[in-house]
């Protein structure tokens, strides 16, 4: 929302009041509480009459200030709330005569009790943001209500990310974002994921603590500033330290919850049997049995929509006319090692059986007047869960418990976007904040029921909707992306934007949701798909099986998959790290190297963990293009050595995507490529790419069940590497030194091999 009109005037409805000047300090050890007039403090009865907005500092964590600036106190707050985790740490509170202070850990925001309201936070010897006399404020605008205001200053220079998923450019400068989750598909402003949160290259992030609307003016309104609003009396915002932009993430998700592990075969691939394609009992039977024929991995089958009869979504039940016996085709899944998923959404039919049960129960969400809310759009006269009803979430987990009772493993959480304002809640929540608020609601009960059935580490759901706090509950995917390279592209951007913005796990419908995508755009996103946290073949009107694709395709997804698959061990890896930091799976390259400056912009490219750098081709015909920053890299199929920084510039045949190991790094390849999950500290290999003389390098290998195997010590000594296990021995492993060029088949320049030893030594070939 932009209230001025260029640099000195403000639009003619609006009215400002900007905190001005800081009085009546009032401090404890750990908070500060001031108000801050609006006008200066020229002699005593400068006070009367004006509007004073009260400022209150406190830190909710570790190098986290919470700042909470408020113009009228006593309106009523109905919620709902995000979920702040706080780990208060030891804040510190120092006072003089020209300013006040509150410390916690390096970093530092300071109020000066001068003549000029200023707020500034520093860390480590410099400033990192501050806002000035214009800065902080309660403004009126026309008809449309109050708004708390604040705008940040940018450093020369930075770069601001995250504000959840956003399909625009990666780098926010020079946005309007609107934190209001839309179901608007790919290639808009749009977003199915809004996350009040971003972060800036000068070392910090900020966390705006409402589910409401948040309008984002990032180097817009004001070119040197960050400016948010929000409707109300209140606004409550964050400033996170890091310095590095991996930092700011973990300190973020801290405070907001890191993700769960999800189960390590919902890694491997997924089949849908797409949306509106007319799929039976017969066409799973025969994609199963096709996907075996052709050798190709397949690790959970999907049931989209039509599982249940047409007008009676949601009514948990089989269509018996497609599906007569499902008990039985789940138990033949399930033979198989084939994890079956459903569809669902919190959306209730007229239809249903169980929207009289519903509505007659209460847990329908209802309109102001008392009748129950419904609309056409979508299924006919739907009506919405009402999740803030205990009652109405006890009874939808026990829908979802039912199915898991049946042999469903996973559950496809669609929709939770289109939320109505005019809604009277049962708890009384505010509409506006609910509007965001639902998709974490209704996530996290049908992820709880999950667990609560299927167990700790079990428990996976394929979510579109999320807000902040939703990273707690994986998996999530992009939404309905077109057949087209830009479309794929689009997601990738998205996909970033939100791995920016602390959600760990994502996935995206591998050849697009809409339209049919040629057998070469479906070979180069399949490529891209399998080199995702998560990778799911998906469509509307048309089947994603690879045969319909061409005998080409079959072999991409066959050799994507099964690679897939022999990177567990290293994907299993990244994973617990996301678990356990909540940083992303796939990275933009700015958060791995941060102070290059040509990473900062690039969006078609992305690590997945910390040593693979991806570049999918988005370009017909194979050609393809990729950044390496500093470093010795090594081109994974080919072993081929490039020095960065550089551009690599190329073709790549369909079985092929341009993949760099970072110097240095060791990747370890499990012993299967038929399935996920497996012992991965069985019959591994480590494979050690460029490390330099004298250094040394680990890798961990953790089990299925989220606990530490062992770890790989490594240390290279001339032309010897050494690497010492720490932990469980296997009765199989092999050391590997990768270089080359070795030609268009990849292998091995030396391996050392070994049954049950703690140790291997391996002899490094002359040149290397």
């Amino acid at each position: 929302m932009k209230f001025k009109s260029g640099k000195w005037l403000l639009h003619e409805s609006v009215r400002a009041a900007y905190a001005t000047q800081a009085v009546d300090v009032r401090c404890t050890e750990d908070q500060i509480s001031l108000a801050a007039l609006t006008q200066p403090l020229r002699h005593r009865g400068s006070v009367l009459n004006t509007p004073t907005i009260t400022v209150d500092l406190s830190s909710p964590a570790p190098e986290v200030v919470r700042v909470r600036a408020t113009h009228h106190s006593g309106v009523l707050d109905p919620g709902p709330h995000f979920e702040v985790h706080q780990a208060p740490g030891e804040a510190r509170v120092t006072q003089s005569a020209n300013a006040v202070a509150l410390a916690t850990g390096q970093l530092t925001a300071r109020i000066s009790l001068q003549d000029r309201f200023e707020l500034s936070w520093t860390a480590e010897g410099r400033e990192l943001t501050h806002l000035g006399p214009e800065d902080l404020g309660y403004m009126e605008v026309g008809d449309d209500g109050p708004f708390m205001m604040a705008r940040l200053a940018l450093g020369v220079g930075a770069s601001v990310y995250g504000l959840g998923e956003r399909f625009t450019a990666l780098v926010k400068n020079g946005q309007v974002v609107d934190s209001w989750n839309e179901d608007g598909g790919v290639g808009s402003e749009q977003s199915y994921k809004a996350v009040p949160f971003y972060w800036s290259t000068d070392g910090y992030g900020v966390f705006v603590n409402t589910p409401a609307l948040v309008s984002f003016e990032v180097a817009s309104e004001v070119t040197n500033a960050v400016q948010f609003a929000v409707r109300g009396q209140t606004l409550e915002f964050m400033v996170i330290y890091g310095p590095t932009p991996a930092q700011i993430i973990e300190r973020y998700t801290q405070l907001t919850g890191r993700p769960a592990l999800p189960p390590a075969w919902s890694f491997g691939l997924w089949l849908s049997t797409s949306f509106t394609t007319g799929y039976t009992a017969a066409t799973v039977r025969d994609f199963v049995e096709t996907m075996a024929h052709h050798d190709i991995p397949l690790s959970v089958l999907h049931f989209d929509s039509y599982w249940m009869k047409a007008l009676c979504w949601c009514d948990f039940e089989w269509d018996q006319q497609a599906f007569p016996d499902p008990a039985g085709l789940l138990g033949w899944l399930r033979e198989r090692g084939i994890h079956p998923s459903v569809w669902i959404n919190p959306y209730i039919g007229q239809r249903s059986p169980l929207f009289a049960q519903a509505a007659a129960a209460g847990y329908l969400a209802r309109r102001p007047d008392g009748s129950v809310w419904q609309w056409d759009l979508w299924v006919a006269g739907m009506g919405l869960v009402d999740f803030t009803n205990p009652g109405a979430r006890a009874w939808f987990a026990d829908k979802i418990k039912a199915l898991v009772a049946t042999g469903i493993d996973a559950v496809k959480t669609d929709f939770g976007e289109r939320i109505p304002l005019d809604v009277a809640w049962f708890d009384g929540s505010d509409p506006e904040r609910m509007h965001n608020y639902y998709s974490f609601l209704y996530n996290q009960s049908v992820f709880e029921a999950l667990r609560s059935v299927r167990g700790e580490g079990e428990a996976v759901v394929f979510a579109r909707s999320g807000t902040a706090g939703s990273q707690q509950f994986p998996v999530h995917w992009g939404g309905d992306c077109d057949a087209s390279y830009v479309s794929m592209a689009e997601s990738l951007r998205a996909g970033l934007s939100l791995g920016l913005s602390g959600f760990a796990f994502w996935s995206h419908d591998i050849g697009g949701f809409e339209g049919t995508p040629s057998p070469e755009l479906f070979q180069r996103w399949a490529a891209f798909g399998l080199l995702s946290s998560h990778s799911r073949l998906h469509g509307s009107t048309s089947y994603r099986v690879p045969w319909e694709f061409g005998p080409d395709s079959v072999r991409v997804v066959r050799f994507f998959a099964r690679l897939k698959n022999r990177l567990m061990p290293y994907m299993w890896r990244v994973g617990v790290e996301a678990h356990q930091r909540g940083l992303p799976v796939l990275r933009a390259t700015v958060l791995e190297f941060p102070d290059d400056p040509t990473a900062r912009h690039l969006e078609s490219q992305y690590l997945l963990g910390p040593d693979l750098l991806v570049a999918p081709i988005f370009r017909p015909n194979g050609a393809g293009e990729a950044y390496l920053p500093a470093g010795l890299w090594t081109e994974f199929f080919t072993g081929e050595r490039l020095a960065g920084p550089a551009w690599w510039r190329g073709q790549c045949r369909p079985d092929r995507i341009p993949l760099f190991v970072r110097e240095g790094a060791s990747i370890v390849q499990g012993s299967r490529e038929d399935r996920p999950d497996y012992d991965y500290a069985e019959g591994f290999t480590v494979e050690v790419f460029a490390l330099p003389d004298g250094a040394d390098a680990s890798a961990q290998i953790w089990g299925t069940d989220g606990t530490l195997a062992l770890t790989v010590h490594l240390h290279r000594t001339g032309r010897r590497v050494s690497a010492r296990l720490d932990g469980r021995i296997p009765h199989q492993w092999s050391l590997r030194w990768v270089a080359g060029p070795l030609g268009p088949a990849r292998g091995p320049v030396v391996t050392a091999a070994s049954d049950s030893c703690s140790a291997l030594f391996l002899d490094i070939p002359d040149g290397e």
